[in-house]
């Protein structure tokens, strides 16, 4: 199974909160244990940083980077995500460029604790406790 993991389930993990961290540390633990492939968007760390910029200084950053790199696979952003985000006219351009990314890629589902955000998506989207129940 391949899964794009949006921004919130990382930091959920990295940020240890409550209530979301176990099930989103099981997101992490099937990606570690290669039962799924996990794939996070360049933009979702970039995002990451942004959220955690107060927490962390440079080499923390690159320390995370390289945790998450032995997890999960990092994808580009390309030209024509951005393109082909800026056509579905969603609200949310950041969602938006999620949900083309995700198919760009073939995976199978995005993992995200905001799935209202992605009604619209072609890649379905699933909470962390919603893809459990699933498998």
């Amino acid at each position: 199974m391949r899964l794009l993991i949006d921004a919130n389930v990382i930091l959920d993990v990295l940020q240890n909160r409550e209530p979301h961290v176990k099930d989103s540390s099981i997101i992490w633990k099937l990606c570690e244990t290669r039962q799924a492939e996990g794939f996070i968007s360049a933009l979702t760390f970039a995002n990451l940083v942004y959220v955690m910029r107060k927490e962390l200084n440079p080499e923390q950053i690159e320390e995370v980077l390289q945790k998450l790199s032995l997890i999960f696979t990092f994808t580009e952003l390309s030209p024509s995500d951005l393109t082909s985000a800026a056509h579905l006219k969603w609200d949310d351009f950041e969602d938006a460029l999620q949900s083309v990314t995700a198919e760009r890629i073939h995976v199978d589902y995005i993992v995200t604790r905001n799935i209202r955000d992605f009604l619209k998506s072609k890649v379905v989207a699933f909470t962390p406790s919603e893809l459990f129940g699933r498998m």
